[in-house]
């Protein structure tokens, strides 16, 4: 009997020095500027991304993606957990012209940087390699960050921009060059990818690469696809889809006018929970996204609160009394806590009356 206790003994001390372990290994921990997008990655209220991770963003245009990634610049500067992380932005394609100081806080307009160069004279990745190559600079420095790639698309390669050269050389000497062009990304992606996770882990640093979806013209699985290969889901930590669902309008000055849109958030893979979700999200040009808006839409949606059938009056639960949408969300603009803490309920709610009720296989 005194053996078997101090083995019992010996098994609970590992269990709390591996849950220990465990615990100490997990990144800092990063909002994704959505409270269910956050539970949709992590089923925590409050944050989606770990430190020491890389995430795929793939979307159609129009779909937030560069808003999205923003938004996680600007949690990042509110969170003292990342007060010594770089906050690098690698503008390829040139699109995000945006008031950023406005949007997203002067914070983050003081910290975002480009990979190369100075804010007055950035230098952004041109080629795949020269991605490659930044990332492997920063990560030999040792300091954190937090690295957006907007986009893979947007980038050529040395094989792409050869093989150009070739063909503008035969078609200046009345030839054809043989061959397409191939720009080689998903080999260049499969090779460094994995190299650069183990530069994050020991710097608990974060990689965001966009994506651009693309129709799929092969009549095969899904409608949309993307480029880059294999590897970029292979070695993501979460793996997101955003597409436009509809569009906010409002009357102003007796006129219908476009004020935002609706899109979707589709996790595709998910490291953290396992689990699939498609979250509802509503981003405003003047605003951003809308966290609050859309807290109070799950509630309602959910049947958690209830909104009354003949008038707009929403009846919430607890000490929050009752309110319409617009009241409710004016309430909560000064403090989301009490908002985040019914969505985070609710959520758990329906995890829990969504298992299998089962004796647990192993023990």
């Amino acid at each position: 009997m005194k053996i078997h206790k101090m083995a019992e003994g010996v098994r609970e001390s590992i269990n709390r020095i591996t849950v220990k372990k465990k615990e100490e290994e997990v990144g800092a921990r990063l909002s994704t500027g959505s409270t269910l997008l956050n539970l949709a990655l992590s089923g925590d209220s409050h944050y989606g991304f770990l430190g020491g991770h890389y995430y795929f963003l793939v979307g159609d245009s129009n779909s937030g993606k560069t808003f999205t990634s923003m938004t996680c610049f600007a949690e990042a500067a509110k969170n003292p957990a990342f007060d010594n992380h770089l906050l690098i932005y690698d503008n390829v394609e040139d699109g995000m012209l945006m008031d950023v100081e406005r949007l997203f806080g002067k914070e983050v307009a003081r910290r975002i940087r480009p990979p190369r160069g100075t804010v007055e004279n950035p230098r952004f990745s041109e080629v795949i390699e020269e991605l490659y190559y930044n990332l492997d600079d920063i990560n030999k420095k040792g300091q954190p960050f937090i690295y957006v790639l907007d986009s893979m698309d947007g980038l050529s390669s040395h094989d792409e921009q050869k093989k150009f050269e070739e063909q503008k050389k035969a078609y200046e000497k009345g030839k054809e060059a043989a061959g397409s062009y191939g720009d080689g990304k998903a080999k260049k992606n499969s090779a460094n990818l994995r190299k650069v996770l183990s530069g994050l882990r020991k710097t608990d640093s974060i990689l965001i690469i966009i994506s651009q979806t693309r129709d799929n013209i092969t009549g095969w699985g899904d409608p949309k696809t993307r480029s880059g290969g294999r590897a970029l889901r292979f070695y993501a930590t979460a793996e997101i889809w955003t597409s436009p669902t509809g569009i906010i309008k409002k009357t102003i000055r007796g006129k219908e006018r476009k004020i935002g849109i609706k899109i979707t958030a589709q996790t595709k893979k998910n490291r953290l929970t396992g689990e699939l979700h498609d979250i509802p999200m509503d981003i405003y040009p003047s605003y951003g996204i809308d966290d609050i808006g859309a807290c109070v839409d799950f509630l309602v949606s959910e049947g958690w609160w209830k909104k009354d059938k003949d008038t707009t009056t929403i009846k919430t639960v607890g000490d929050i009394g009752e309110g319409t949408r617009e009241s409710l969300i004016r309430r909560f603009d000064k403090n989301i806590s009490p908002l985040r803490k019914e969505v985070a309920k609710c959520w758990k709610t329906i995890e829990e009356e969504s298992a299998l009720k089962r004796t647990a296989r192993y023990k």
